[in-house]
C-alpha cells in the first residue's frame, strides 16, 4: 500500500469506509424523528404547498426567484394542455449588497421592480431562498438573510404581506417557498405527457438540499393538518448531523464560521469542498505523503475555492517536468502552484478524488432514503421522477457517474425503485409559477384546471 493509500484508510476518507446501508437507514430514521418533531432531528419542514393537487391554467401568474445575490422576475402562463409560456425575465440585483438598507427600502425596491409585471398577473409565487420560516398561510418570516444582503430590519418580516402591501394589492394570492421546493414544482413542469409515482427535488451546488412530498397523517408534529393530504417537505438535508465524519471532517468544519451547523452540507457541497480539500492536503503534507517542499508551498496556501479544486483534479499535468511554481502566471490555478513535481501533482488528484467518491456516496445514501421514505416507484412505467439543480452536481469532475453507481447498486433487489432524473431551465422561476397557480380550497369551485398527472 503506497503512502497516499495509507493517508486515506488511516482517516477513514474513502468511500468504501462508508456503510450506506447503515447510512440510509440512520437517515431515513431521522426523516421520521424529525416528522415527530423531535430535537436533534432533521427539520423537515412543512411547506403547506399541496404539490399533488391541481393547478389553474391560462392564469397569468408573476414569479419571483430570489437567492444570493440575484433577483429574477417574469411573467408565466400555462396553456390548456399545460405547456409554459414565460414572458421576458427581469434581471436585478437584490436590494441591500452596496449599503444596509430599511426593511422599506427592501420591500419598496422589489416591488418596483415587478410592479408592471405584478399589475398584469392574478397571482404570484415567489421562491425567497433564505433561512425563511413558512406559515400555513403559505406566506413566510425571514429567519435570517446570508452575509451578502444587509437589511437586517427585514428579520422576523412577513415576505408576502410586505410585498403586497408595497404593491397595493393585499388581496392577491401569494405563495413563499423555497429554491428546492421550486425545482421539485418545475419537475412537474416536465411531466405532462407521462406518469411518475412520486416527485422529489434535490440541490448540489453552493449548498446541498432535498425535498419529497408526505401525507399529512405522517407529519406528527403537525396534528392540525388534513390526514387526507399530503405536501411537501423540506427535509434540509444540509444539516443532516448523524453523517460519518472523520477526523479530518471535524477539523474543517471547526474552522468554519458556524462549527456544528450543517456538516453534512460541509462534506460535499460546493460552498465547502475546496476548504475541506485543503484541510485534507495539508493534513497529507504533514504526515509524509507529500514532499517537503510541497507542504511548505501548501501550508502557505489560505483558501482553496471548489472550482479550482475540481480544475485541477480534471485536468492532466503534461508530461514535462512543471514549471517552478515561482514562475507561473498568476491566473494560473492556486492549487498547481504548490506542486513542483508530477508525483506529488498525482498524490494530490488521488486525494482529492477520494473526496469526490465519497461525496458521491453521500449524496447516493441521502437520495436513496428519500426515495425509500416515498414509498413510491415500485413499477417501471410510474418511477419518481427527482429534478436536480446545482453547479456541483453537474459540473464536479465524475462525481455524477460515481453517484449513479452507488445510488442504483444500492436501490436493486428487494429495494428496487424506478427512478429517473430530470433537469429543468430557470427551475426557481418555474417552480415559483407553478407554485402560485396550485389549487387551494378556496378555489375548488373553479373550472379551468388541468394536472400534471396522468
Amino acid at each position: 500500500m503506497d503512502k497516499t493509500d495509507e493517508f486515506l484508510r488511516s482517516h477513514k476518507l474513502r468511500a468504501s469506509d462508508i456503510d450506506m446501508d447503515n447510512l440510509v437507514k440512520i437517515f431515513t430514521e431521522d426523516m421520521k424523528d424529525g416528522l415527530a418533531g423531535k430535537e436533534g432531528a432533521l427539520r423537515m419542514i412543512p411547506t403547506f404547498i399541496e404539490a399533488e393537487n391541481d393547478f389553474l391554467r391560462e392564469v397569468p401568474v408573476l414569479a419571483i426567484d430570489a437567492g444570493g445575490t440575484n433577483f429574477r422576475a417574469s411573467l408565466f402562463r400555462f396553456g390548456r394542455s399545460g405547456e409554459i409560456e414565460p414572458g421576458e425575465i427581469v434581471n436585478r440585483k437584490m436590494p441591500g449588497l452596496e449599503k444596509e438598507i430599511s426593511s422599506e427600502e427592501f420591500f419598496s425596491t422589489i416591488a418596483s421592480y415587478v410592479k408592471p409585471l405584478a399589475d398584469r398577473a392574478e397571482r404570484i409565487g415567489f421562491c425567497f431562498s433564505y433561512p425563511t420560516e413558512i406559515l400555513p398561510t403559505r406566506d413566510g418570516k425571514l429567519i435570517q438573510f446570508c452575509k451578502e444582503v444587509k437589511a437586517p430590519e427585514v428579520v422576523g418580516k412577513l415576505i408576502g404581506k410586505n410585498l403586497l402591501e408595497n404593491l397595493g394589492t393585499l388581496s392577491k394570492p401569494i405563495v413563499i417557498l423555497n429554491d428546492t421546493v421550486a425545482t421539485l414544482l418545475a419537475g412537474k413542469s416536465v411531466s405532462i405527457n407521462r406518469s411518475y409515482d412520486s416527485f422529489m427535488g434535490y440541490i448540489l451546488g453552493t449548498g446541498t438540499n432535498t425535498c419529497y412530498i408526505e401525507q399529512n397523517t405522517n407529519i406528527v408534529k403537525s396534528r392540525d393538518l388534513d390526514p387526507r393530504k399530503s405536501q411537501i417537505i423540506n427535509i434540509e438535508s444540509g444539516n443532516f448531523k448523524k453523517a460519518p465524519r472523520t477526523d479530518l471532517d471535524i477539523i474543517f468544519d471547526d474552522s468554519t464560521v458556524d462549527p456544528g451547523n450543517y456538516i453534512f452540507e460541509k462534506m460535499f457541497s460546493g460552498g465547502y469542498f475546496g476548504g475541506l480539500c485543503l484541510t485534507v492536503l495539508n493534513a497529507a503534507a504533514r504526515e509524509g505523503v507529500f514532499t517537503a517542499k510541497t507542504g511548505e508551498q501548501l501550508a502557505a496556501l489560505t483558501d482553496l475555492s471548489t472550482n479550482d479544486a475540481n480544475d485541477f483534479v480534471s485536468k492532466s499535468f503534461p508530461e514535462t517536468n512543471l514549471f517552478p511554481a515561482t514562475n507561473l502566471p498568476p491566473e494560473a490555478n492556486p492549487l498547481r502552484k504548490c506542486f513542483r513535481d508530477n508525483g506529488d501533482a498525482g498524490r494530490c488528484s488521488e486525494i482529492i478524488d477520494a473526496l469526490i467518491e465519497r461525496a458521491a456516496k453521500l449524496v447516493g445514501a441521502n437520495l436513496a432514503a428519500v426515495v425509500l421514505r416515498t414509498g413510491k416507484g415500485k413499477y417501471l412505467n410510474n418511477p419518481v421522477l427527482i429534478t436536480v439543480e446545482g453547479t456541483t452536481f453537474y459540473k464536479m469532475h465524475h462525481l455524477r457517474q460515481k453517484f449513479e453507481g452507488f445510488f442504483n447498486g444500492f436501490l436493486c433487489g428487494e429495494r428496487k425503485r424506478y427512478v429517473e432524473f430530470a433537469e429543468v431551465p430557470q427551475s426557481g422561476l418555474v417552480g415559483a409559477a407553478l407554485a402560485g397557480l396550485i389549487i387551494s380550497d378556496q378555489d375548488l369551485s373553479e373550472t379551468n384546471t388541468f394536472s400534471f398527472f396522468n
